[in-house]
């Protein structure tokens, strides 16, 4: 018998539960042990949303206000995310959000300092990888929205580059089902623009390829 912790194992494929729906999915969710982020996370953060949303946005990962609050895009991001959505002519509330990866990856300085985002690994985001599958498979939605490089990374292999093919219509085979993707920019990197035109061009670029997603479900 293996004496191993399952977080060395790397995979979440022991914590998925086979039946039950998106409840069962987030119930077990809470005790996934398949990788080690979560032993320095406050808690999974899971998908939020309908079983029968027609569009699926796929992010990064939680950030410092999804990890203590245990929802995704509650934070800045989120909510220029909801923003953008509208504009482009999407509701959010229809929307189903996740991110290809629950728990958030964090470096700290030291104990109360601010904690500072890092991005996840190939081999992090493999492991999470169960549970956006599983996501796929129950809502089945019409359209995926990927935002941004490691969403895309999680869906579509490690070659992914999101500055190749943002705003376009695309087919792909995700998880052994045919998929329509629109990828386009992490609204955080619409935060981190450096002035206000950049950050002005970068959020309408954004709301440009969210355009394209709106038309494909319309």
């Amino acid at each position: 018998m293996s004496t191993k912790a399952p977080e060395d194992a790397y995979t979440a494929e022991p914590f998925v539960p086979d039946r039950g729906g998106l409840p069962a999915l987030r119930r077990a969710a809470a005790d996934c042990r398949g990788c080690p982020l979560h032993r320095d996370a406050t808690q999974t953060v899971f998908g939020q949303g309908t079983a029968d949303a027609r569009v699926m946005l796929v992010g990064e990962q939680p950030g410092d206000q999804e990890d203590r609050q245990g929802k995704p895009f509650v934070g800045p991001a989120g909510r220029l995310l909801d923003r953008a959505l509208e504009e482009a002519g999407i509701d959010p509330s229809e929307a189903y959000v996740t991110n290809a990866v629950k728990h958030f990856k964090f470096t700290q300085a030291e104990p109360r300092k601010r904690r500072i985002h890092k991005a996840p690994s190939l081999r992090e985001m493999t492991a999470c990888g169960p549970w956006l599958a599983a996501e796929l498979a129950v809502v089945e939605p019409e359209l995926i929205v990927i935002l941004g490089a490691t969403a895309g990374k999680a869906l579509l292999g490690s070659s992914f580059r999101v500055g190749e093919v943002r705003g376009a219509l695309l087919e792909r085979e995700i998880h052994g089902r045919q998929e329509k993707l629109v990828a386009t920019v992490h609204p955080s990197s619409v935060l981190r623009a450096q002035d206000d035109k950049d950050r002005k061009a970068a959020y309408e670029g954004l709301v440009s390829d969210l355009k394209v997603a709106a038309r494909a479900l319309s």
